[in-house]
């Protein structure tokens, strides 16, 4: 079994920057940062099929898996409240 090329980074490259911000390094790991930018994506409208370009996923159900609810804080009820 061959680990991906971005897990070997993100575990190799990642922790200093993270912790020489003040960040906890555990926090930035490989799943956080690719939902992190697929949800982005999405919330930007950007079309499944360009996201799975670039995310290189088989399946589109494990992309779906990784973006996580685009719309939840959408005109929320709340929001208007703070």
């Amino acid at each position: 079994y061959r680990t991906a090329p971005w897990r070997d980074w993100c575990s190799s490259v990642l922790p200093r920057p993270a912790t020489q911000a003040g960040y906890v390094a555990a926090d930035f790991v490989g799943y956080s940062l690719r939902a992190g930018f697929l949800t982005a994506a999405a919330c930007s409208g950007v079309s499944i099929f360009k996201m799975r370009e670039v995310s290189r996923h088989k399946a589109m159900q494990v992309l779906a898996d990784y973006v996580h609810d685009a719309e939840l804080f959408r005109d929320h009820v709340g929001g208007r409240l703070l």
